[in-house]
């Protein structure tokens, strides 16, 4: 045991972001005492263990390297966390489900593991999304402007949000790998941007890695024959995806080009691309992407277009998801030409939420409504 207790320390100590004097002034010895545990040039005396332990707040089980029940103690939080996060289906309006409960298991969790990254980004995640449900980002529009604008001045007073980045924040001044600063980036320049601090937001946004240096970029040109034809399958569907995001985003933001044919034929042309892709129909995730498209489509051709055109969209967009809802429980296998060799696992596809169109529904006019309501393939939209 005594052979890993110093680099035990030595961890403890960055994982808390204290220093050696620091250690050394609670424990009333002097720091060399403390660089030679941490170098294995010696050890601490045994009387001063249960103090170490206590300042760590950690066992001296775990002092000396039994991590398991730890390990299992946090994983089974996370568990429960990462459940209550998948519950709500990619959705955040009203209606999804509270997470105060899972937000003050989590607090209470870092009260007995303090600076647990895991922990820490899970609370910080789900004040974002709790945040989110509370109060909304409340868009604006001014007069004589298309474009959408968040209401800055009342997400500053967001208390959810002010709590998520201050622990986004203390996560990113500990020592932690890569995949938990690329996940606090994300939030964080939503957040920053919601509440008006852009200069922030396109701080943390320069300092991340072009398009052309993604993982899926890189795996593109790492790999040769099938595997490679793997990589450039699931290269396309994450662009597409991607795609989708940013093109429907910038039709949206602005009222000019939403409301005009130009905005409709921009998203039935991103539709095009990919049923073109996915010759044969099997779109696996793409499912989910298409449903939106074709159901945003709906949306405007009902306010600013043709009814039978808004019906026909709807009834494509119900079809995909329905198609989304009898594929998403468990493998499955792309077979288009260009996506043949990408396969997904059980539990990679994004679970919907119970109520996706008790959320859908308000969107749409109650004329349009009232036409759904005329067709019994749409009854389970109204139950």
């Amino acid at each position: 045991m005594q052979i890993t207790i110093g680099k035990n320390i030595k961890d403890l100590r960055k994982r808390d972001n204290r220093t050696q004097e620091d250690l050394a002034k609670v424990l009333g010895v002097t720091c060399q005492a403390i660089s030679r545990w941490e170098s294995n040039g010696g050890y601490p005396d045994m009387e001063l263990v249960p103090a170490i332990a206590n300042y760590f707040h950690v066992t001296i089980d775990e002092l000396f390297g039994y991590h398991g029940d730890r390990e299992a103690q946090i994983q089974a939080i996370v568990n429960k966390a990462n459940e209550a996060i998948h519950a709500l289906g990619g959705f955040l309006g009203e209606g999804n489900g509270d997470l105060t409960d899972t937000v003050e298991m989590l607090r209470t969790a870092l009260e007995e593991f303090p600076n647990e990254p895991e922990l820490m980004i899970r609370l910080a995640d789900c004040l974002f999304y709790l945040g989110w449900q509370k109060n909304g980002v409340n868009p604006k529009i001014k007069e004589g402007d298309p474009y959408q604008y968040d209401d800055a001045e009342r997400n500053k007073n967001n208390i959810y949000w002010q709590e998520s980045l201050q622990i986004y924040n203390k996560l990113l001044s500990l020592d932690v790998p890569t995949k938990y600063r690329e996940a606090s980036h994300h939030f964080m320049i939503h957040m920053y941007k919601y509440m008006g601090e852009y200069e922030k937001a396109k701080a943390i946004a320069n300092e991340q890695s072009p398009v052309h240096s993604c993982k899926e970029v890189f795996l593109t040109l790492a790999t040769v024959g099938e595997e490679q034809a793997k990589y450039e399958g699931e290269l396309i569907i994450a662009l597409l995806t991607h795609l989708k995001g940013s093109v429907s985003r910038s039709v949206l933001m602005n009222s000019d080009i939403s409301s005009s044919e130009y905005g409709r034929e921009i998203l039935l042309t991103l539709i095009r691309l990919s049923e073109s892709i996915f010759s044969d129909g099997r779109c696996g995730k793409v499912h989910m992407d298409l449903r939106y498209l074709y159901l945003t489509l709906a949306i405007l051709e009902s306010r600013h277009g043709d009814q039978a055109k808004a019906l026909s969209y709807f009834e494509k967009g119900f079809d995909h998801h329905k198609e989304y809802c009898r594929i998403s429980t468990g493998a499955y296998n792309y077979s288009a030409p260009l996506v043949a060799k990408v396969s997904l696992q059980k539990g990679q596809f994004q679970e919907n939420p119970e109520n996706f169109w008790g959320l859908t529904m308000p969107q749409y006019s109650d004329d349009f409504k009232e036409e759904l309501k005329k067709n019994e393939k749409f009854r389970e939209c109204f139950e």
